[in-house]
């Protein structure tokens, strides 16, 4: 309250047909006459309501988890009591998932007073997936989703998690989903900022970003095989939920919480930090959790000192422009012994500094393969003797 007021008019106002909306609303211990406006609600509404009244839980995973239980339609959709639904939300994702015949529908999300995801909307796609589209950037509980894809994979929210139960809950229904559709043209969820700076997805400590961050690196791990997609879908727990941990807030904490950090980092690095992972960040990022992984707590801090002053790293350019290495903290310092390919800028990073040419090793091996075969070709030259074959 007085949120759920707004919460309860975006879903009375929609346009798809009441008898084919059914809603069930779990007030989760409220003490701020939540459960009243719910059961008032509930007798006035032109859909049918069910109000589940109990106490506190702790978390959305466990309330989210009964709704989901009493759910009996085609097609199940959560949604937070301080957010709202856009107009013809539920018609629109209703009718992508019939037309499309997808099991995940995401809706265009906007901010209220609180950022939001955008790198997802940049077209509505009928039918797409996780590995081809930025949709793992968005793991909010806030999906349409066919209960018959949760049902028989048994995909519930964690309830042993407290923060990050959205991500793995999503994900593995991207994962085992037969497609996803994204409706980018019209807005069908509004996230809403409240007053107090606080709302029900809590952010919860540091220790529960940690864990939340390597069980979703672990499910990753479980169902993808190992290879480029796997990489790059681990970009999502280590640059969304990881590297923040040590961004410019790691400044302010105390000497014990940095260890602390990078002590819970160290089996999420161990168990799934790879080159392959690396080579797909920007370098600033490669070079901090380079860092977090081989636990150098004083290089850390000083290239989240360089990353908090927001300045932009000198570049040098070798091989004839080819090879682009951005000079963060510990550059070819040998007491630090950081690898240069830690400093490498990729070919998307590299394009915005003058003098770079395009190319680089695989470039000059592709010539010195043309070359040869023009060699082994040329006319008069004799052709190479065949090689006896050893003895067995």
């Amino acid at each position: 309250m007085p949120y759920l007021v707004e919460c309860l008019a975006s879903l009375e106002a929609q346009t798809i047909a009441p008898e084919r909306i059914e809603v069930i609303a779990v007030d989760d211990g409220s003490t701020d006459g939540t459960g009243e406006c719910l059961e008032e609600f509930a007798g006035r509404a032109p859909m049918p309501v069910t109000v589940i009244r109990q106490a506190n839980s702790g978390g959305p995973s466990g309330p989210r988890n009964i709704g989901l239980d009493r759910a009996t339609g085609r097609y199940v959709f959560f949604l937070d009591a301080d957010d709202r639904l856009g107009h013809e939300a539920l018609q629109r994702m209703v009718a992508m998932a019939d037309r499309a015949g997808t099991d995940v529908v995401l809706g265009r999300v906007e901010g209220v007073n609180r950022g939001a995801p955008k790198s997802m909307w940049g077209r509505t796609l009928e039918r797409t997936d996780v590995h081809s589209s930025p949709i793992k950037y968005t793991l909010s509980a806030q999906k349409l989703f066919r209960r018959a894809l949760l049902v028989r994979h048994g995909i519930r929210f964690d309830e042993s998690l407290f923060t990050g139960e959205d991500a793995l809950f999503t994900m593995e229904a991207y994962l085992r989903a037969n497609g996803v559709s994204v409706i980018a043209d019209h807005t069908c969820y509004y996230l809403v900022g409240r007053d107090d700076g606080r709302h029900v997805t809590k952010s919860g400590s540091h220790t529960l970003r940690f864990e939340s961050a390597r069980r979703l690196a672990d499910l990753i791990a479980a169902l993808v095989p190992a290879g480029p997609r796997r990489d790059r879908l681990m970009l999502r727990p280590f640059t969304v939920t990881l590297l923040p941990q040590f961004g410019p807030r790691f400044l302010k904490d105390s000497d014990r919480v940095r260890r602390h950090k990078l002590e819970l980092a160290k089996p999420l690095m161990d168990a799934h930090w790879s080159e392959d992972v690396a080579r797909h960040l920007k370098v600033e990022e490669r070079l901090r959790l380079h860092l977090v992984a081989e636990q150098r707590l004083e290089l850390l801090t000083d290239a989240v000192k360089f990353t908090a002053e927001r300045k932009q790293a000198p570049a040098l350019l070798e091989r004839r422009g080819r090879r682009v290495y951005l000079v963060y903290p510990h550059f070819r310092d040998r007491a630090a012994g950081v690898p240069d390919s830690v400093y490498l800028a990729s070919p998307r990073e590299a394009r915005a500094f003058p003098g770079y040419r395009e190319g680089g090793t695989a470039t000059v091996l592709r010539r010195a393969a043309r070359r040869a075969r023009h060699l082994l070709t040329s006319p008069g030259r004799p052709a190479p003797e065949p090689k006896t074959p050893a003895a067995a």
